[in-house]
């Protein structure tokens, strides 16, 4: 296995520009994960800047170290994981935006990689969808946000960061008996949204259900996922503003790190066939603390992935 570079020989500062200074996807024969960076925020509906994430994330990874010993495994020692750049995707026209990362899925796919991708806003959450879902049918989508992201519409548009699990509810990716929001929290445009949500496959767990602990939220959330393939994603807001004030659309009483890496180590086991990070933007982080926070989630993602 290719891996990063020795940190006794080369200081973590310096080095590849990559996710966790990992080689290229050109630098490999062949990689078990890829790491895919989607620099695309068209779809925001508050403030914009999520189309440099992916940078950014890159940037506050090279203090990563290569073994893991909440999980017991070095995750770049287990699996070849190589970062794939950037998907060069259209700002100003959101449908050939989704074909585009579709296509760029399917492509890393078919060279046997699962993905995970940096965003980029959440709208890039459906063609990845569309792209798995091809392979395997319906998936059970764990979903850590601080928002339902299943309404309709924004101004008419049905492609937004705002609608992706709506739609891919809508089109039949996702399995509507063990799909999950994770940390969801603060005021909602009514009580119907919650009764649209459920008709789409989601339970609903609220960020304040961590108030009891950790356990129980990890026990609820197995329960649901059960066996089968699961895709997770996490928006990044879905932590508290003081832990990741770097997002579009910050919610007051989020999840701590600690509970939201807590949360993703107890998913070691699950057959996970991709995720993403998304909603960082650098614009409004200071002292890299969502960007830091979104490496480390990324490094757990990617620990669980190397233990299936």
């Amino acid at each position: 296995m290719q891996g990063p570079p020795d940190a006794t020989k080369i200081p973590r500062f310096a080095g590849p520009e990559t996710f966790a200074r990992l080689p290229r996807w050109d630098e490999v024969d062949h990689a078990d994960i890829a790491i895919l960076g989607v620099p695309f925020d068209s779809g925001v509906s508050y403030r914009p800047g999520a189309r440099f994430g992916p940078a950014h994330i890159r940037a506050s990874s090279k203090l990563l170290r290569p073994y893991n010993p909440a999980l017991g495994v070095s995750p770049f020692e287990a699996r070849q994981v190589a970062d794939a750049g950037d998907l060069a995707v259209n700002p100003f026209d959101i449908p050939a935006a989704l074909q585009a990362i579709e296509a760029g899925v399917t492509a890393l796919r078919q060279r046997g990689a699962r993905v995970l991708t940096l965003g980029g806003d959440h709208t890039i959450a459906l063609p990845i969808l569309r792209a798995l879902a091809r392979e395997s049918g319906p998936i059970a989508v764990l979903h850590f946000d601080a928002h339902l992201d299943t309404w309709d519409t924004y101004f008419g548009a049905p492609f937004t960061h705002g609608t992706p699990f709506r739609r891919a509810s809508e089109e039949g990716l996702i399995d509507l008996a063990r799909s999950l929001h994770i940390g969801v929290r603060g005021p909602l445009y009514g009580a119907q949204d919650l009764e649209d949500d459920a008709a789409l496959g989601f339970q609903v767990i609220r960020a304040d259900v961590y108030n009891d602990g950790i356990a129980g939220v990890v026990a609820a959330m197995r329960r649901r996922l059960g066996d089968g393939p699961v895709y997770v994603s996490v928006d990044i807001d879905v932590l508290d503003p003081a832990h990741a004030p770097g997002t579009g659309t910050p919610e007051a009483g989020g999840l701590t790190s600690r509970e939201l890496l807590g949360t993703l180590r107890a998913l070691a086991g699950a057959e996970l066939l991709g995720a993403d990070i998304v909603e960082v933007a650098p614009a409004y982080d200071h002292a890299e603390i969502t960007g830091v926070a979104a490496a480390h989630v990324a490094y757990e993602l990617l620990s669980v992935m190397a233990l299936a």
